[in-house]
């Protein structure tokens, strides 16, 4: 996947903006599912694990619980206190775990679902998840300025600034 400049970013996630309110999940059937229920396990303690992977992701994006993930609101982070909120969740030991980190890059993209957008992401298995930027931990080499992210409308990646305020979702190494 070819990763978006910061001016095509900006312009595709201002008419993302515009878009995301009057729209629901949209899933091609002719393209694979990469990303079916079969390949998760919905641990039932707000975990799902990637049988692909090995890893065990938070079912819900930061401030965002409950069943379908419906309690509270998304909260955006800067890239910088996107890495320290994993600590902050280790330290209340989320699901009996405390190794919650931020995904790396590839971690993140395994997660998109490439025959589905708005989101593109597996709704099932991930409900109620907002259809937009995600940090990874992963930071834009030759430039510490920005980090990689995933847009979760589409399911590409793009380089931001570290100080805008976007989505995490934390992951563990698992098995």
């Amino acid at each position: 996947m070819r990763p978006l400049s910061i001016k095509s970013a900006f312009m595709s996630s201002a008419l993302l903006l515009y878009a995301l309110p009057s729209q629901a999940q949209t899933c091609k059937d002719y393209i694979p599912d990469n990303t079916p229920n079969s390949r998760y396990t919905d641990n039932g303690n707000s975990t799902v694990t990637d049988n692909d992977t090995g890893l065990m992701w938070k079912q819900c994006v930061e401030g965002l619980t409950g069943a379908g993930c419906a309690t509270g609101a998304a909260t955006g982070h800067t890239w910088q206190a996107a890495l320290a909120l994993a600590t902050t969740v280790n330290s209340a030991g989320f699901a009996d775990y405390n190794d919650w980190r931020v995904p790396n890059l590839t971690e993140l993209e395994s997660l998109a679902a490439r025959n589905c957008f708005n989101p593109a992401i597996n709704s099932s298995l991930f409900p109620n998840d907002p259809a937009s930027v995600v940090w990874s931990s992963s930071p834009v080499a030759g430039n510490s300025g920005s980090a990689w992210s995933i847009v979760f409308y589409f399911g590409y990646t793009v380089n931001g600034n570290r100080s805008i305020y976007d989505y995490v979702r934390l992951v563990r190494s698992g098995q």
